[in-house]
């Protein structure tokens, strides 16, 4: 399984607004400046990410994007779902009936896979954009002591 890109846009959006004072608002072109995505691909993911309530979108002259729900309540796997779709390692998991050899459900490639999709939606609901905030201000300030770091760098230039 391999995300697309706009999955991993999504996720550097959710968690710069994550990072920030709660309720903080933030054009779609600073934005696409500080996390160094194309404006007009951040504008596309944003309404998929408005869509599934995780955003918030204000028009007009103080318009750009908010948070919609606290970052303690959006997980990797909300991000994930509101990009890419509903998710399945293989199709037969979303639809038995797709099975070319006609076991509804019954076999052991079925079986391990539905155990496996399980195990990893739950991993992903588990991580939610608050933690992962946390974790980044811990390791930005690691690479500020560390001196010069590639972290450090990426965000010294972000500022």
């Amino acid at each position: 399984m391999r995300l697309n890109q706009a999955t991993d846009y999504a996720f550097r959006m959710v968690l710069y607004l994550a990072s920030l004072p709660e309720g903080t608002k933030i054009t779609g072109a600073a934005l696409a400046e500080k996390q160094n995505i194309p404006e007009r691909f951040l504008l596309k993911i944003m309404r998929n990410l408005t869509a599934a309530g995780i955003m918030k979108s204000y028009r007009g002259v103080d318009g750009g994007f908010a948070l919609q729900r606290s970052p303690e309540d959006i997980t990797l796997f909300d991000v994930i779902e509101a990009v890419e779709g509903q998710t399945e390692l293989q199709r037969c998991l979303h639809d038995i009936s797709s099975c070319s050899r006609g076991c509804s459900g019954m076999c052991s490639i079925y079986n391990a896979f539905a155990d496996i999709q399980r195990d990893l939606v739950t991993k992903l609901k588990a991580i939610d954009f608050a933690e992962l905030a946390r974790q980044e201000s811990q390791l930005q300030a690691a690479c500020g002591a560390a001196g010069d770091g590639p972290l450090k760098k990426a965000v010294s230039n972000e500022m």
